[in-house]
């Protein structure tokens, strides 16, 4: 297994949100492709802003590699990668053409930019885990920290997550990432979560090596109380596990550097 070639998956690697899981890469390019440029991404700065959906990779491409891959114990198959997967406009074709070969759960890792839109949303209806992104309480905050391309705004993002809430039958967690640019905005981004009524909020702060400094444990304890109402768990809160993937380089080109964070 480990003299294949693998182009568009990477890992397995342990995520503290999934378990472990093998990821998906639907955009599988050298420079990462996004329509944010977050802060504390640990891929560095977006130099390829996406601004349309488009097929990047074919899906009988991603479905051979998948049936390459044997004898994994893994949790789930996760779409995320090399930029924000909802760009794929293949993307729910992709996870129907899975779920035919793998019994596995699948789960989108998405920054919530296109969340609005009815296509993709219809695309991640057959997906088990939507893990979605939300970092700020207004269009201040969000242009600070994850300085989307400017078709993006802050109400279209909450308003789809309302509606996608509503929509999905599957789990659905707001991933939050707590950095010193929205410490003191904790509370607000709470009472907008609690609006949206996710099924669990993981908050997190970058440990993974990156350019913005992770907070404490004990500011994270102190973010954790504004969100008791809700299933909330932090990133401090769980262990942390060693993983082999597949391919060292490839993993950590769409995974950061995840040997150093396995270190510390």
């Amino acid at each position: 297994m480990q003299n294949q070639s693998y182009q568009y998956i990477y890992g397995p690697v342990y995520s503290w949100r999934l378990g472990f899981s093998l990821g998906v890469d639907p955009i599988s390019r050298t420079e990462k492709i996004c329509n944010y440029n977050c802060v504390y991404c640990q891929l560095g700065d977006t130099l390829d802003f996406g601004v349309k959906r488009q097929e990047f990779i074919l899906t009988n491409q991603i479905v051979d590699e998948i049936k390459m891959v044997k004898d994994l114990n893994i949790d789930y198959i996760t779409f995320s990668g090399s930029g924000e997967p909802t760009l794929a406009k293949n993307l729910g074709e992709m996870i129907d053409e899975i779920k035919k070969v793998r019994k596995e759960k699948i789960a989108v890792i998405t920054n919530s930019s296109l969340i609005d839109r009815a296509d993709v949303q219809d695309d991640l209806m057959n997906c088990d885990f939507v893990l979605a992104k939300l970092d700020a309480n207004n269009e201040k905050t969000f242009l600070n920290i994850n300085k989307p391309v400017d078709t993006i705004n802050f109400d279209s993002v909450v308003d789809g997550l309302l509606v996608f809430k509503k929509r999905f039958k599957g789990k659905l967690a707001l991933q939050i990432m707590f950095v010193e640019e929205n410490r003191e905005r904790a509370e607000q981004i709470a009472e907008i979560a609690k609006k949206i009524a996710p099924d669990e909020v993981q908050i997190n702060t970058p440990l993974r090596p990156c350019a913005t400094k992770p907070l404490t444990r004990v500011q994270m304890d102190d973010i954790k109380k504004y969100f008791i109402h809700l299933n909330v768990v932090s990133v401090y809160d769980i262990e942390t596990k060693k993983y082999k993937p597949l391919d060292d380089e490839k993993t950590a080109h769409r995974h950061g550097n995840f040997k150093e964070s396995q270190s510390s």
